[in-house]
């Protein structure tokens, strides 16, 4: 099996060079208006070819459901309120885009860089975007729920308003990201680096920051019932609301429950006005039996939950292994058919296929399956797997037929 450059690599590079623009030029963007093609309000979900170069183009209210934009460089390009339900845009360039209320729905988005992108109220429903690049994007409002988010980079990005209700956004990097206001029920973000990350008033209740590096984040106003900060880093919850797990909210005091108006015998029991002490001692079990009985029932059901726990922990460890396996099928699988189709077109004279556009997503694909099966934790995380393996073999297929 021949050795291909990392995606992770190209990713820090194309990320690095969005970060190191002059504050004029990141403010300004690329282009001018007119510079790039006029296609305001075209279909090109019939069959309509798109122009070579969609840099600085305008695609305002374009339709473009279902279409194939990977790999296009689409840097500057205008497409407020753009149809783009279902579209490809892996390793798509939007770097300074324009994507105000454009539907992005089911659409690939798996390493798309967007750096400086603005996408306020932009749809992102049920969108897959794992490895995808916002560094200093403008996600105000944008209503990201169920997506698939693993190892996005949020840094600088702002999220004010955002709904990532019951998405997925683990081991992403979000540093200084800005997420008041944002709801993030049940939203997956363990092993995020959110340092310096703002959460004022958001919504976090159930949400799982399992291994998370929260050095500096703001919690203030935030909700936080039953969110999950099990091992989490430096995690200060200091004006936080709710009763998470994993950590205990600060400068809570303890209840205290002592009557200093009532009087007690020897035993530590209160004495009510008329009751004599040895109505007490007769009449009532002991407060060292009373809290033996109840140590003992609370080390029951802990015994009880853990058990459980265990079960089901054991089960799903070994389902996740019964499906990482037959990923790890898939991925090997996809190796071999790029090196078979590589082999036929070396010896029947067609030459070497290094610079087709397919040939290089086919590569980029398997690349892409091989590191998400690497990372994944969780069930939910092979899924990346399996569409990179998709993406690959569609792109061989596409290979194939033009060859005959």
């Amino acid at each position: 099996m021949r050795r291909f450059v990392p995606l992770a690599l190209t990713a820090a590079i194309f990320a690095l060079s969005g970060t190191m623009l002059p504050p004029a030029q990141a403010s300004a963007g690329p282009c001018r208006p007119g510079q790039g093609a006029n296609l305001r309000g075209k279909d090109f979900t019939r069959g309509a070819s798109l122009p070579y170069s969609l840099r600085c183009a305008d695609l305002t209210k374009a339709k473009l459901n279902g279409v194939d934009l990977s790999g296009k460089d689409m840097t500057g390009a205008v497409l407020r309120g753009a149809h783009l339900k279902q579209a490809n845009l892996t390793q798509a360039t939007l770097k300074y885009a324009d994507l105000r209320g454009a539907d992005l729905a089911e659409a690939d988005l798996g390493q798309m860089h967007a750096d400086h992108a603005d996408l306020r109220e932009a749809i992102l429903i049920d969108a897959e975007a794992g490895q995808a690049q916002f560094p200093h994007a403008d996600l105000t409002g944008a209503t990201l729920t169920r997506a698939e988010l693993t190892q996005v980079d949020f840094t600088n990005a702002k999220l004010i308003g955002a709904d990532l209700d019951e998405s997925t956004p683990g081991q992403i990097k979000a540093r200084k990201a800005d997420f008041t206001r944002a709801k993030l029920h049940e939203a997956k973000m363990g092993q995020a680096n959110l340092r310096n990350a703002t959460f004022k008033d958001a919504d976090l209740s159930e949400a799982e920051f399992t291994q998370a590096e929260l050095d500096g984040a703001d919690f203030t106003g935030a909700l936080v019932e039953g969110a999950s900060f099990i091992q989490a880093d430096d995690a200060d919850l200091t004006g936080a609301k709710g009763t998470p797990t994993g950590i205990s909210l600060p400068n809570v005091p303890p209840l205290d429950t002592t009557d200093s108006t009532d009087s007690t015998d020897d035993t530590g029991l209160p004495l009510g006005d008329g009751v004599e002490p040895s109505a007490v001692r007769t009449g009532a079990p002991s407060v060292g039996l009373v809290m033996v009985v109840i140590s003992a029932v609370g080390l029951a059901l802990t015994v009880v939950i853990w058990g459980v726990s265990a079960q089901r922990r054991s089960r799903r460890n070994a389902r996740f292994a019964l499906m990482r396996g037959g990923a790890e099928e898939d991925v090997t699988r996809l190796g071999e058919e790029i090196d078979q189709l590589d082999y036929e077109f070396q010896v029947s004279g067609h030459g070497g296929v290094t610079g087709d556009q397919d040939w290089r997503h086919a590569l980029d694909a398997y690349e892409a399956a091989k590191h998400a099966l690497t990372v994944a934790r969780r069930e939910e995380e092979l899924d990346f797997v399996a569409r990179a393996v998709q993406d690959g073999r569609n792109a061989l297929g596409r290979l194939r037929v033009r060859s005959r």
